[in-house]
């Protein structure tokens, strides 16, 4: 990971144009190519970025355009002096200082070019002054491990489904249907199946979505009558309305109780 802390400008240009002005930033650049920029406040997204697959080129700009500029200026003073004889050394001399500052405000100290691979889109940095410049060996990362998330809530359920009520029995887990599957398919003491959808923040898609399941699963003569389960951490309270109109229970998960409740399913060991 090399990460760069400069004065930089940038212009991305391709499929969207945009541009950033001269300002202190950081740019993250990654083993395969890719490059971010952050700022210090604001959002935690790059302001502006290209993702592999692509190619960067970092150049050193040359200075030949100022020069050329210079020298322009000094024959040009020459010139004024042949004809009316004013210009001395000293506005010669005075020329030269002011298109040097010139060139030191307009050439950047690097430009890196990040070229996406399959599109024509470029992302052109350029650092005007770089206050650091390191990389570092990160290694292989394992990943981030999620705890909580609705596969957990589901597998922790599954395991106590009496959550859902007293002598109520797993029939299974991801029960399919034609519409795609029901997080959990139980029966309950009174024999009747219950379609339970799992979310871990519970809102109105999620209640039409088990709305689109219990009324598929209720055509079925073996399954009917089949009633639903809105089963989530939170529920907001329009979810909650909804699905209490149309005839479900609203079930709250308490994970961290779920997590630490020993399973009663047998196991070999």
């Amino acid at each position: 990971m090399r990460i760069i802390v400069a004065d930089c400008s940038a212009r991305y240009a391709g499929r969207l144009n945009a541009s950033l002005d001269r300002a202190k930033r950081v740019l993250l650049i990654k083993a395969d190519s890719s490059c971010l920029i952050f700022s210090e406040l604001g959002s935690y997204k790059p302001l502006n970025w290209m993702t592999a697959p692509c190619t960067l080129h970092e150049s050193v700009p040359q200075d030949c355009d100022i020069t050329q500029k210079v020298d322009a200026d000094i024959a040009g003073k020459a010139g004024i002096a042949g004809k009316t004889g004013k210009a001395n050394k000293a506005d010669i001399a005075s020329v030269a200082e002011d298109d040097e500052a010139l060139s030191d405000a307009c050439i950047p100290e690097k430009v890196i070019r990040v070229c996406a691979d399959k599109s024509d889109d470029v992302l052109t940095i350029d650092l005007w002054h770089i206050y650091s410049d390191q990389t570092h060996e990160l290694g292989i990362d394992p990943g981030l491990v999620k705890d909580g998330v609705e596969d957990h809530l589901q597998h922790y359920l599954a395991e106590q489904i009496d959550r859902i009520g007293k002598g109520a029995r797993l029939v299974r887990r991801e029960y399919p249907t034609a519409i795609g599957p029901v997080d959990i398919m139980a029966i309950d003491a009174e024999g009747n199946h219950v379609a339970i959808e799992i979310k871990r923040h519970g809102g109105i898609d999620g209640v039409e979505q088990l709305t689109r399941y219990c009324t598929l699963l209720n055509r079925d003569p073996l399954l009917a009558p089949v009633r639903g389960i809105f089963a989530a951490q939170t529920i907001t309270p329009q979810a909650k309305v909804l699905a209490e109109d149309r005839g479900f229970h609203c079930l709250i998960l308490d994970y961290e109780s779920m997590k630490h409740t020993e399973s009663d399913t047998l196991t070999l060991f």
